[in-house]
Order: C-alpha cells, then sequence, then structure tokens
C-alpha cells in the first residue's frame, strides 16, 4: 500500500465510548473532512436508534458515507464494505478531502488496515445444517473446534460462530489459526490509528445510560415496525436491541426483560470489544486516549496534531 498518500485517521473504540462524538468534532477541526463509517449495522435502512446512527443533524452538519446503503433484509459482508470504503477513500483524497473513517465494528477496522482474510467461499447447505442447530449446541461445537475464536466471538453472535464452524468444517483447520497468519501481515502506512480505552465499569455506565436513552427515543416502536414489516432479515435480527426486542414481540419475554437483557449483552459485547482492541491499539503508532487520564473534550485536539505530526514525518 502506498505511503505518499496524505495520512488519515481511523478511530475505534467500545460501543457508547464517543467514538461519533470525537469523529464529528476532528472533523471540524479539520480543512476539509467527511465521515467513513465502519459500523455493520448502520448500513442498514430503518435501524437508526438501536444503532445510533448520526442524526440527521449530524450528518447534515458533516458528510457521511456508508450509512443505509442496504435493506435489512440484505446480507452485508465485510469484504462488500472494505470494497465501498476503499473506494469512498480514494474519491475524498482525489477531492482533497481527509476522510475521517471511524465504527465499532473492530473486524471492518482490522480489514481496512491489514486487508482481508480470505477464507473458504460459502457452503449453503453447511450453512444452513449449522443454523439449525441450537444456539447452545453451536456454541458448545465452536468451543470444542476452535477455543480461541469462542473467546473472542459473542456467544449471541450467531454469525460469526457459524462462519467460524464453516472455515473449520471446510479446511480442517480453526479460523483463528487462519486469522494468526493475517496477523502476520502488515499494517497500512497510511493510517493514524486512534483507539479510545475505558476502564469497563465506565463504559458499563454509558452503557447502561443510552439503553435507557434508545428507549426514550422510541426504539420500540422502531424496532415493531421493521419486524412487523417483515424488514430484519437474519444479520439484521442479530443486532443488539432488535434481536431482544424481537424475543419480546415473539412473545417470549416481557418488555422489562427485554429492556435488561439489552443492557446485558450490549456489556457483554464491550467485554469482547477490549480483546479486539487491545490487538488493535498494539499496533505501532497507535494513539491511545485513555478516558481516566484524558477528557472527551481534548480529544479531538489531540488527534488532529498526532494527524498533523504523521503527516509532516512522512
Amino acid at each position: 500500500m502506498p505511503s505518499t498518500d496524505p495520512v488519515f485517521p481511523l478511530i475505534i473504540g467500545p460501543t457508547a465510548g464517543g467514538k461519533s462524538r470525537l469523529a464529528l468534532e476532528l472533523a471540524a477541526r479539520l480543512p476539509q473532512a467527511e465521515i467513513v463509517t465502519a459500523d455493520s449495522m448502520q448500513v442498514y435502512r430503518g435501524l437508526d436508534i438501536g444503532t445510533a446512527k448520526p442524526t440527521p443533524a449530524e450528518q447534515q452538519a458533516v458528510r457521511h458515507h456508508l450509512i443505509d446503503i442496504a435493506e435489512p433484509t440484505e446480507a452485508f459482508s465485510v469484504s462488500r464494505w472494505l470494497a465501498l470504503a476503499e473506494a469512498v477513500i480514494a474519491d475524498c483524497r482525489s477531492r482533497g478531502v481527509t476522510p475521517v473513517v471511524v465504527g465499532g465494528s473492530h473486524l471492518y477496522a482490522k480489514a481496512l488496515l491489514e486487508g482481508l482474510f480470505e477464507g473458504p467461499a460459502a457452503d449453503p447447505a453447511l450453512r444452513a445444517q449449522l443454523g439449525a442447530m441450537p444456539p447452545e449446541q453451536l456454541r458448545a461445537a465452536l468451543e470444542e473446534a476452535d477455543p480461541a475464536a469462542a473467546r473472542r466471538i459473542h456467544p449471541a453472535d450467531t454469525r460469526r460462530t457459524i462462519r467460524a464452524l464453516e472455515v473449520f468444517r471446510t479446511t480442517g483447520r480453526p479460523i483463528s489459526e487462519h486469522q494468526q497468519q493475517w496477523d502476520a501481515g502488515r499494517i497500512r502506512p497510511d493510517v493514524l490509528l486512534v483507539s479510545l480505552d475505558w476502564p469497563a465499569e465506565l463504559v458499563n455506565r454509558r452503557i447502561n445510560a443510552r439503553v435507557k436513552a434508545m428507549f426514550e427515543q422510541g426504539l420500540v416502536h422502531e424496532a415493531r415496525a421493521l419486524f412487523e414489516a417483515g424488514r430484519l432479515g437474519p444479520q439484521a435480527r442479530e443486532a443488539l436491541g432488535y434481536k431482544q426486542l424481537v424475543g419480546h414481540f415473539e412473545g417470549r419475554m416481557s418488555l422489562d426483560d427485554a429492556f435488561e437483557k439489552i443492557k446485558i449483552e450490549t456489556r457483554r459485547f464491550a467485554k469482547n470489544q477490549r480483546t479486539w482492541l487491545r490487538r488493535l491499539s498494539a499496533a505501532p503508532g497507535c494513539v491511545v486516549l485513555r478516558a481516566e487520564h484524558h477528557a472527551p473534550e481534548t480529544w479531538a485536539g489531540t488527534v488532529a496534531a498526532a494527524l498533523t505530526a504523521r503527516r509532516s514525518d512522512l
């Protein structure tokens, strides 16, 4: 990957950690900037409140890319996102604009940094077989076949669990072993990686507050409308918030239980994210902003200064 292109920032961090706020404030500090979203659920139209999608006002203030580009009935892959993201980044650069990449899907961030892990092609018959297994049995199969992957994949993430088992049964090797080879790849030099680091107890409080705010903003109504219209495909149904509310709509839990379940599962998701963040943040030159030492109000200035310094070094 060429190093002559201007360096652009890639912001990663836990859910509810302030990534979007930092992206907006950083974009406002740069001469020309547009935001490129790296989120596997914000690509879906209609999944607005539950994915903490930037508001219409925020999208009007700074141009956003790769939001609302797919119907929630569609499957959407990291390879599709990566191709679109590279095209957007190239277009921004051609216009003298700095792309500010931000997202909560750390697999997407890793793909942008290091390229894409090319696994075996999808096997529809095997996926159907795995998808018919009870969740507990599916999880047990993953823990037996690939304990390392099981530690990284959230128990509720059925899609990635099935993919890990598909890779194992197709190649005879765990997906974690394939990914170790992927991890050996070089990191592109034209990215300033920025990682937000929060102590678990602080980010958990922010998660609880966010879930409460989402309910107040109308998450139940949004999810019900999508559910009743048949607009939640297999991937969209796995999105935090929507998955638990579907359980409520189908009579499997009360609304209060769904509310509590969303908070619990989101906190578990944040814990799983910390594994990704530790690995990604170990990259040379990564700017780590620790919430207990750096007030969020200072983040944009710190990143802007680091971006200027990196560009002058090249």
